[in-house]
């Protein structure tokens, strides 16, 4: 370029193009006096490279019937010969029946039972996913339901994930948003789940802070693609997930269902196992797969949500502790707040709120949350039984059935469950008071909640940030271009300038924007032209 004009550069630099072309290997650059010619060269080269290998495939097309049996079935030059799967033995049928049943068990609703079924056939050892933030005192449902609900999926033949969102508390302004606190609040979710009975030898519990910072690079790809397949508005759709209204909501809560989406496919999720109140965020995973093309979508399967324990209360409150037992209240206070929980014989009037509806599946007219707690809590597995009044009931339709003939009084079914309740609670309690380290561990939780939503002292528990450059020297960054199937000769210009204008000593860093152009489309948003793009510009503008 030294030798030329400068009219003549300056021209040239105003109308030359770089094009990136894809072919089958590689990607291709074209120059010239202007982009016309470049692009047909290349489209007149990929059509010629298209004629030559067509008489090939139709030669392979033709010959394909004819031609010699290769090993597994296949014929050369022509299609695979599918083999036929073999039928299930009788043994095997009742297995995957037993297997469905005791899966399903656990969903109000299951996305879908056929999707479900044909997993458990092809893949005996699924992966069920349930994502949790810390954030304070566990109720029961969160305690002894989960646990039950878990025990059924493993016994089943699955691998439960737990994913402790101390981030997404973060976001969602938990603990104060300090860091140290949310983790001390996880691990004590973990040491319930212990002492309840959860079978731990089948579960994984992965902190969000580590996994994501560790796999930077899978996961923040997979969240920005999600994010530019949608629209603003059918994301904040999702924010009721956090329990925060629609015109509430901070760029972090935002942010949170879409990262929540992320968290399913980075898991390696086949099944969500979360409740009724995040379905949103879960449907929103099937329209991706859609989206992007993915046949196997993640099987939904949303367990029901217990009431509180107070009228009109749809879930339960950790702000209202009189709304659910939790799972260290010591007898006295099981006693108190059951014997002062509503439970109705007929069902009262009462106007559903949105809120209401979206996390009732199956219409209850009644909402006694006594019998929810029977039916969800006591009896939930196969073999679970519920005595009251020197009756043992080995159904729950029939407890309902005798409490609403008044057959069985309010107080009988009251003392019945406060007795059932303090059979689960105790060793939990129990743990909790005589493991030292676990008795340390709540105390410092009861403090947190005492203290509020306080500032971080000192800031919290610092944030990790990636170490690029060399913390010693200044830094000259130049940020390139965005990848483009066209590229001026003058941007490589300005680059170049831009690069050696960096004070002496400096490390010069090219800042290649490949996630940017993903979320912004460019190139069609496809991975490797982005990658292709930058590589051809670095070497452009570095040599």
């Amino acid at each position: 370029m030294a030798a030329l004009e400068p009219e003549y550069l300056a021209q040239f630099v105003r109308n030359a193009t770089l094009e990136v072309v894809q072919t089958g290997r590689f990607s291709v650059i074209g120059v010239a006096a202007g982009a016309a010619p470049v692009a047909a060269a290349a489209t007149g080269g990929k059509q010629q490279q298209q004629q030559q290998k067509k008489p090939k495939k139709q030669q392979q097309q033709q010959g394909g019937g004819g031609g010699k049996k290769a090993k597994g079935g296949k014929s050369k030059g022509g299609a695979a010969e599918e083999k036929a799967p073999e039928p299930l033995s009788a043994e095997e049928v009742a297995k995957l029946q037993e297997n469905f049943d005791l899966v399903r068990s656990v969903g109000e609703e299951c996305v879908t039972e056929d999707d479900l079924r044909n997993l458990l056939q092809k893949k005996p050892a699924f992966r069920l996913y349930d994502g949790f933030e810390p954030s304070g005192r566990m109720h029961i449902a969160q305690g002894i339901f989960k646990a039950k609900n878990v025990n059924k999926c493993t016994r089943a033949g699955g691998t439960f994930v737990f994913w402790v969102a101390d981030w997404f508390a973060l976001m969602n302004d938990k603990m104060g948003g300090d860091l140290v606190k949310i983790k001390d609040v996880g691990q004590y979710f973990v040491q319930v789940w212990t002492a309840a009975g959860m079978d731990m030898s089948k579960c994984e519990f992965r902190w969000a802070s580590d996994d994501i910072t560790n796999s930077a690079d899978k996961y923040w790809p997979k969240m920005l693609d999600i994010a530019r397949r949608f629209t603003v508005a059918r994301i904040k759709k999702c924010c009721t997930i956090m329990g925060r209204a629609e015109n509430k909501l901070s760029v972090a809560q935002i942010l949170y269902p879409i990262m929540q989406c992320t968290d399913i496919f980075f898991l390696r999720a086949d099944i969500c196992q979360l409740g009724v109140d995040q379905r949103k965020v879960n449907m929103l995973a099937r329209e991706y797969c859609d989206a992007a093309g993915i046949k196997l979508k993640p099987v939904i399967l949303s367990h029901h949500m217990l009431y509180g324990l107070k009228a009109g209360q749809a879930k339960m409150s950790k702000s209202d502790p009189d709304s659910a037992i939790f799972m260290e209240d010591s007898k006295d206070d099981i006693i108190r707040k059951i014997n002062a929980a509503y439970c109705p014989l007929k069902p009262e009037v009462e106007k559903a709120t949105a809120d209401q509806s979206e996390i009732r599946l199956v219409e209850d007219d009644l909402k006694n949350p006594c019998l929810d707690y029977i039916e969800h809590i006591v009896m939930s597995l196969p073999e679970a039984t519920f005595t009251a009044a020197g009756t043992t009931y080995q159904e729950f339709e029939q407890v309902k059935a005798d409490f609403l003939s008044e057959k069985l009084s309010e107080a009988a079914l009251k003392e019945g469950l406060i007795e059932a309740v303090e059979e689960l609670v105790a060793p939990v309690r129990n743990h909790f008071t005589d493991n030292p380290e676990a008795k340390a561990l709540l105390e410092r939780i009861q403090q947190y909640k005492k203290e509020g939503n306080l500032p971080p002292v000192g800031g919290g528990a610092a944030l990790r940030r990636g170490h690029f450059t060399d913390e010693s020297k200044p830094v000259h960054v130049v940020l390139a271009p965005m990848p483009s199937a066209q590229l001026t000769i003058g941007a490589v210009f300005t680059t170049l300038r831009e690069l050696k204008a960096a004070p002496e000593g400096a490390e010069v860093v090219l800042w290649l924007r490949d996630w940017s152009a993903m979320v912004t489309n460019a190139l069609g948003g496809d991975v490797k032209l982005i990658m292709h793009a930058n590589t051809l510009f670095d070497y452009s503008s570095t040599t």
